[in-house]
């Protein structure tokens, strides 16, 4: 790819001169905030932009000039010697016909095969990505494979004809971290059976630590740094990368401010004059506003950086903590009294949630039962983070639903300040909620896009008859780092790291003590999810408030949580402080959660041992008999047959770890074995 160039309607220039070379077998990440324009590369590629882009510059492949390449000669190349893994695999399937149909078909277009012939390859193609009964799932619609298996049935789509490229584009977005781990180990199968070249690109820069060969880091449009995997991770040369591997939580090192890069990515409409980066660089100097910088080579190697100051980047050694400052922490003290002797804000005893499951269009009638929340209990102590963490489906955002109807469950018993949810009169429910509020997952579809800011964090202080509004809207923005002069505006006004403040700053609004947090930095791009974890973290010191905290990043949890607990199909699994669970988990099914999360280092990442769980999630409607991880258990081909009876036949509870005061795991046969090497302050 030589000087790539696309420009939408209205002069929107989305791909600023992207050049890059990839070599059989080589992996080439392309990392960069939302809006970089990482997607549009490769759709241009593809030939797949809409017909009003105006494309310039070169795309070759096997000497072949692809942007200029006759429609019926593109789709000869384009499934064939080029193929591509979309970020959404339900919608890039087709819903009426079978996978294995879909599949054939790749495979017909582009080899003179027969029908037949074609649907065996298939359930071939299926078998070599981990699906289990190719035969049988072959036969089956996207809608009846999870997340997972459809990415998996994307993949084997994807190499069916042996391609040279393999252009990824987000393939692990959506899926959990075990499924993720399954998902790259299949793309590292595929290349090894094709021997293809494979564009990465992802903002899960862990991801990229492990399977990418190069970097390529881009901003608004454009390359702003090349290089080998380690060059980039251990000596970055430009200001972006740099604050992008300083923003990133880790979960192999100790809590500690993250540090944002502040501002936003400017509009690919609306470019600033020179270097489109110097409005939020620290390194800014005048020089940077006189012309945009080239991406030039550093040193003899292929290293290249578009920085004017990089060669001074390199000569100090620069990180993050010397080219950004590091935000001060909040002067108040975090609650220091043993967590014995502290006030219980939630307590939940034993909670069950199930949900019929029902057959029938017009006359329906129960043919099953879900078991959402199938038992569990749990307490958060004042001034205390506690994350619930678990795989879709485990029942995480039912407990949730629980807590917030503040009404009685279905079993079991839900306590809040103290007081039994089942027992609550209207008027107590009302004046409880003041003290309960929720920052959910998604800001905007959080926030009314008809009413300005002003009006929707005055909303629950009118309706609770709050006497000066205007005075505590003003308090809200600037308590979350927002300009009280905006309250005029709309949701639709503000980025998303803005928008996720505001959602924070209406929680806040009645001064509440416990605050549940539904996946509230995971939409963001994770330069913009390093200032909201900080404000969350400041929040608590300063207004002594309490969290229940529900997340999938393990590496956000170790940053921000007190406690964890880990679920599975609707039950505990292990629950504990951080770092005991973090540093010696002693259930199965937390070691293998661990040891998914990727880590954004090169080193740690090539060395590290996966634990690969088998399948994917079971149904709630239909859980295993006795422990219920156990048809995905690794330890399970350890056990003697006695042990594995028991494994069957007994349902696990949580009992407390003799080596710990606060640590318990459901596991007939716990064993503490440490996961992660955490380093120490």
């Amino acid at each position: 790819m030589n000087d790539l160039n696309v420009t939408f309607r209205g002069g929107i220039k989305a791909v600023r001169g992207v050049s890059y070379q990839l070599a059989r077998g080589e992996v080439l990440g392309i990392v960069g905030e939302s809006g970089s324009g990482k997607s549009v590369t490769s759709l241009a590629v593809m030939g797949l932009l809409p017909a009003g882009a105006e494309i310039s510059g070169s795309v070759k492949l096997q000497g072949r000039e692809l942007l200029d390449m006759p429609e019926n000669e593109l789709i000869g190349f384009r499934g064939k010697t080029i193929g591509m893994i979309f970020q959404d695999p339900l919608s890039a399937f087709t819903p009426v016909y079978t996978i294995g149909d879909q599949i054939a078909e790749a495979v017909r277009v582009h080899q003179k095969v027969g029908k037949e012939k074609a649907a065996k390859q298939a359930v071939e193609l299926l078998d070599l990505v981990g699906i289990p009964h190719p035969d049988v799932r072959a036969k089956a619609f996207p809608h009846e494979f999870s997340g997972g298996m459809r990415q998996r049935a994307m993949i084997a789509m994807a190499i069916a004809n042996n391609p040279d490229v393999l252009i990824c584009d987000e393939p692990t977005t959506a899926l959990d971290v075990t499924i993720q781990a399954q998902v790259l180990e299949v793309l590292k199968t595929a290349q090894r059976e094709t021997g293809a070249g494979i564009v990465m690109i992802t903002h899960d820069l862990g991801v990229v630590a492990g399977i990418a060969d190069r970097v390529l880091v881009m901003y608004a449009g454009k390359p702003v740094e090349l290089g080998a995997v380690d060059e980039i991770y251990y000596r970055p040369r430009q200001p972006y990368t740099i604050g992008l591997l300083a923003s990133i939580p880790r979960m192999d090192r100790p809590t500690g401010r993250l540090i944002p890069i502040e501002g936003n990515p400017p509009s690919p409409a609306a470019l600033p004059p020179g270097c489109p980066f110097a409005p939020r660089c620290p390194m800014k100097v005048d020089a940077c506003d006189d012309a945009e910088p080239e991406l030039v080579r550093i040193g003899s190697g292929t290293r290249m950086a578009a920085c004017i100051r990089s060669h001074e980047i390199e000569l100090k050694g620069l990180g993050g903590s010397d080219v950004y400052p590091v935000p001060e922490a909040p002067e108040e003290k975090a609650e220091s009294r043993p967590r014995a002797e502290r006030d219980t804000v939630l307590r939940i005893e034993n909670m069950i949630r199930h949900y019929p499951l029902l057959k029938g269009s017009v006359f329906k009638r129960r043919v099953g039962t879900v078991h959402a929340v199938d038992g569990i209990s749990l307490d958060i102590a004042q001034g205390e983070t506690l994350a619930l963490v678990g795989e879709s489906g485990c029942g995480k955002t039912t407990t949730l639903q629980q807590i917030m109807q503040l009404e009685a469950p279905q079993g079991g018993t839900i306590v809040v300040f103290g007081k039994d949810s089942a027992k609550l009169a209207k008027a107590e429910r009302k004046a409880l909620r003041k003290n309960l509020q929720i920052v959910f997952q998604d800001p905007m579809a959080a926030l009314d896009p008809r009413m300005p800011v002003g009006d929707i964090l005055a909303e629950p202080l009118r309706a609770h008859g709050h006497k000066d509004v205007k005075n505590r809207v003003a308090e809200l923005l600037s308590l979350v780092g927002l300009d009280p002069s905006h309250a005029e505006r709309y949701p639709q006004h503000f980025s998303g790291g803005q928008r996720q403040r505001i959602g924070i700053a209406r929680a806040l609004a009645l001064e509440p003590k416990l605050i549940v947090l539904d996946e509230p930095v995971s939409a963001l791009d994770v330069s913009i999810q390093a200032g909201v974890i900080n404000l969350l973290e400041d929040l608590k010191v300063r207004l002594g408030l309490s969290y229940l905290f529900v997340a999938h990043d393990l590496s956000v949890v170790r940053h921000l949580a007190d406690r964890i607990a880990v679920m599975y199909l609707g039950k505990i699994a292990e629950i504990g402080t951080v770092d005991e669970v973090y540093g010696r988990p002693a259930h199965p099914y937390t070691r293998a959660l661990l040891s998914a999360i990727p880590l954004p280092d090169p080193e740690l990442e090539r060395s590290r041992e996966r634990i690969l769980l088998e399948g994917d999630l079971p149904s709630p409607a239909d859980p295993p008999s006795g422990c219920r991880f156990r048809t995905r258990c690794p330890k399970r081909a350890l056990l003697g047959e006695a042990e594995a009876r028991r494994c069957a036949e007994e349902e696990p509870s949580v009992v407390r770890l003799a080596s710990a005061v606060d640590h318990g795991a459901a596991c007939h046969y716990p064993e503490e074995t440490e996961i992660l090497q955490i380093s120490r302050p």
